[in-house]
């Protein structure tokens, strides 16, 4: 076991569980619990954002992307960044300004559906899991990697501290922890980027010139095609990653945490740019790997290249830049997962325990409870999920979220912003057949099915790796279908209130209906 890596470790252990018990103070009910009391300002808001969003499959598996694929690993940061200008021009404001806790707070404020608000909330906690299983088996290969500590262990670890952060410090210990988590994560990947420049006389083009004659691809390095050879395949993929974002439940929970619509569209402000400039560095950090650590040891310590960053720290600053960046990566890990724990706990206990279990009649205290009991809940369920998934490529899980999200949330928030004639009925169709194509053609696709290497061998029934290219059509066209064929009535009083609401902060009430 690596002694100085040991240390980094338990400070970082120790620094959020320092956070967690001053958080704990400050919850005392649900907006606290859920929202941080809308407390948060823009640029605090928009680095937490950037913290949930720029997760371990970002600083490692981008940079092991573009370390071994050259050219094609920067579709996933294109697809990454790009993503929050739907966020911003199409979404943000407009949920701010409806919603109160969660998602389906906002879509409630047109569709007062206790089935829809149910469905929704499922939902949520479905796309959170999946999300968070494979953040798990990718911190357990990580911690087991650079620690020697059995892989199960190590989940457990990640599993616990996930789960205390949300249980005792609610959305305050988990804004405080991917807060500073972005500042670690973006110091550290400067310093390194930087370190690998100064070894090119601070030339990008020098940089750029050496790859291409250090790997095995040569001149193609730089060239697309060199992973991505299918281009339907491309477009889907590229359809998921930029459509799918808005859709994420952790990321829409930020949006509430803020007290004004301004403030919201500065966080995501913020937020953009940080991670333009995060992934602008991954640049870097790919092709300093490649020229500094070379194809054949990425992929002799891991086949994916994902421990492409420890090892271009080893090379360029020895144990301790590794042990610090390594560090770094378990802190990204850690307040990735926290934020999924409490977006899916959050909408089982709001959502599902509190308007479609109790009608709205629960008191304070008893939402409080089904909160953490939901958190606990829901972080043993992953711990489980992610120690039977040690030995399966849960790459797949990664498609699946971002599929579902753009393909079964995308399509509800966007017809119920900014089309007259959407219903209820509509928009629990939508999210059906969102998720279930998405479920199912990831299933039958080279994902899961391969006749060597598939987690059920035999030759996939659907040949896209990821299924965005035909399930966000189907998504919307579920959510067309059901309202056009729908028997309620549209409300459009109630659709121009909620229009008001959406882009002004304006709230009016309900007229009373008259008597007789």
């Amino acid at each position: 076991m690596n002694l100085t890596g040991f240390t980094f470790f338990c400070a970082i252990i120790i620094g959020t569980l320092a956070i967690t018990y001053s958080a704990a103070k400050q919850t005392t009910n649900t907006q606290d619990f859920y929202t941080a009391a809308h407390g948060l300002t823009g640029i605090q808001n928009g680095l937490a954002i950037a913290g949930d969003y720029m997760s371990a499959a970002s600083f490692l598996g981008v940079v092991g992307a573009i370390a071994l694929g050259g050219f094609d690993g920067l579709f996933y940061a294109l697809g990454f960044l790009v993503s929050y200008l739907v966020i911003l021009l199409l979404v943000a404001e407009p949920l701010r300004n409806l919603g109160r806790f969660t998602l389906a707070d906002a879509i409630a404020v047109r569709f007062d559906n206790v089935l829809l608000r149910g469905v929704i909330a499922i939902n949520t906690v479905m796309i959170s899991t999946f999300y968070m299983i494979a953040q798990l088996v990718g911190a357990g290969a990580l911690i087991h990697l650079l620690l020697d500590l059995p892989y199960s262990t190590a989940i457990m670890i990640v599993g616990s501290l996930m789960t205390i952060y949300v249980v005792f410090g609610g959305m305050v210990a988990t804004s405080w922890v991917q807060i500073i988590k972005s500042i670690l994560l973006l110091a550290s990947t400067l310093m390194v980027s930087l370190i690998v420049l100064s070894r090119f006389d601070w030339s990008v083009l020098q940089l750029f010139s050496h790859v291409s004659s250090a790997t095995p691809l040569g001149e193609r390095f730089l060239a697309p095609g060199n992973h991505f050879r299918d281009p339907l395949d491309t477009l889907s993929l590229h359809l998921a990653l930029l459509l799918g974002t808005a859709g994420l439940p952790h990321i829409i929970a930020r949006f509430f945490t803020v007290r004004d619509a301004a403030t919201i569209r500065r966080s995501v402000v913020v937020a953009t740019g940080l991670i333009s400039v995060f992934y602008i560095m991954t640049i870097i950090l790919g092709f300093g790997a490649a020229s500094l650590v070379g194809h054949e040891q990425l992929t002799a310590v891991d086949d994916g290249g994902n421990l492409a960053v420890p090892l271009l720290s080893y090379a360029l600053g020895g144990e301790f830049l590794m042990a610090f960046i390594s560090a770094v990566a378990f802190a990204t890990i850690l307040a990735v997962v926290t934020g999924l724990v409490l977006s899916a706990s959050s909408a089982f206990a709001h959502d599902f325990y509190s308007h479609v279990i109790r009608k709205g009649n629960a008191s304070e205290r008893e939402q409080m409870y089904a909160a953490k009991c939901s958190s606990i809940g829901v972080g043993v369920i992953s711990i489980v999920l992610a120690i039977g998934a040690q030995h399966v490529n849960v790459a797949f899980l990664v498609a699946l979220t971002f599929s579902v999200a753009a393909s079964a949330n995308l399509p509800l928030i966007l017809f119920t912003l900014y089309w007259r004639k959407f219903t209820s009925t509509g928009a629990i169709c939508g999210i059906v057949s969102g998720l279930l194509s998405s479920v199912v053609l990831v299933i039958v696709s080279p994902s899961v099915m391969h006749p060597l290497e598939g987690w059920i061998q035999r030759e996939p029934l659907f040949p896209l790796t990821n299924p965005a290219l035909v399930s966000i059509p189907l998504g919307f066209l579920g959510a067309y279908l059901g309202s056009l064929l729908s028997a309620r009535e549209v409300d459009e009083q109630r659709y121009l209130r909620v229009m008001l609401q959406a882009h002004t902060g304006v709230r009016l009430e309900e007229p009373e209906k008259a008597e007789g």
